[in-house]
């Protein structure tokens, strides 16, 4: 109850309605790939929008680049597909997978001209559910989970975009957001993204990119000590993560520090507001996201 009344406390509504989903780029100009599917799976042509191959389900298939277009391996022989971009579609609940990992959502393959790029086109909160454990152990703290859930539901949109030149937003890595797809998730952790679901920080009205790292060794950092700009949410702060080695950029809001605090009995929203000064919580129309 106690909980419930501070996050009415703090808590806008906002409808935002940009993109339909996010684009993760898993693999960008590689010289091969090699993608298989839970489920038979559709290969389209953007361009065309018509069905090229039907893919078997529990099968895997190489694909490369071709003279400008696309080639798939199919029973030991390669078989161009003439376009240089296409979409990978399986079934209603079917997984695809690449890297070693089941994703959700669309799989995205184009010849940029320089190899290959792989994106998985995925609704927004599925996505998170892939973000969360793979950021944040799944054995911490519940309310930490939903403190990482916002936050990074927050960064991801405030960086739609970001490396478009790609063909994609956001990276699979830490150098945007960790994400493990459909094979990092855990109950718990898909848990917090549902009980958190489009809810984002703002500040001055605008979703910012809630910036965040493992530890901070103690004392969080403005983001003027970091990348020399200032920004008003971004405070220097104790980070309750005391004798764990800093790291990463120390800005925003530090992933062991936010789970001690839980373990003291703050809750997500108490977390947030103390990490980032300033800001107000808003909710997002998920509709757009998918």
């Amino acid at each position: 109850m106690r909980e419930r009344l501070f996050f009415i406390l703090f808590c806008l509504l906002f409808f935002i309605q940009p993109c339909l989903a996010i684009k993760i780029g898993l693999e960008t100009d590689v010289n091969r790939t090699y993608i298989g599917a839970s489920t038979k799976a559709e290969i389209i042509d953007c361009k065309t929008n018509k069905l090229i191959f039907i893919m078997d389900e529990m099968k895997g298939y190489e694909f490369k680049p071709h003279r400008g277009i696309i080639a798939i391996k199919v029973d030991g022989e390669y078989k161009k597909i003439d376009s240089n971009k296409i979409v990978i579609k399986p079934e209603e609940n079917g997984f695809v997978s690449a890297k070693r990992k089941w994703y959700r959502g669309h799989f995205q393959l184009i010849n940029s001209g320089e190899g290959l790029t792989v994106i998985n086109d995925i609704p927004l909160e599925l996505y998170l559910q892939g973000v969360v454990p793979s950021e944040m152990p799944s054995s911490w703290e519940h309310d930490a989970h939903k403190a990482q859930a916002i936050a990074a539901r927050s960064y991801a949109i405030a960086n739609l975009g970001k490396r478009a030149k790609h063909g994609y937003d956001l990276k699979d890595t830490p150098e945007d957001q960790a994400y493990g797809g459909a094979t990092a998730e855990t109950t718990q952790t898909n848990d917090a993204v549902a009980e958190t679901s489009g809810l984002v920080l703002i500040y001055d009205g605008q979703i910012i990119p809630a910036y965040y790292s493992a530890s901070a060794g103690g004392q969080t950092k403005s983001a003027s000590q970091v990348w020399t700009k200032d920004l008003a949410y971004t405070k220097a702060v104790p980070s309750f993560d005391d004798g764990i080695k800093k790291n990463g950029h120390g800005v925003g809001m530090s992933q062991y520090g936010a789970n001690n605090l839980a373990k003291k009995g703050y809750n997500a929203y108490q977390i947030l507001k103390y990490f980032y000064a300033n800001t107000k919580f808003a909710k997002i129309n998920t509709e757009y996201y998918k």
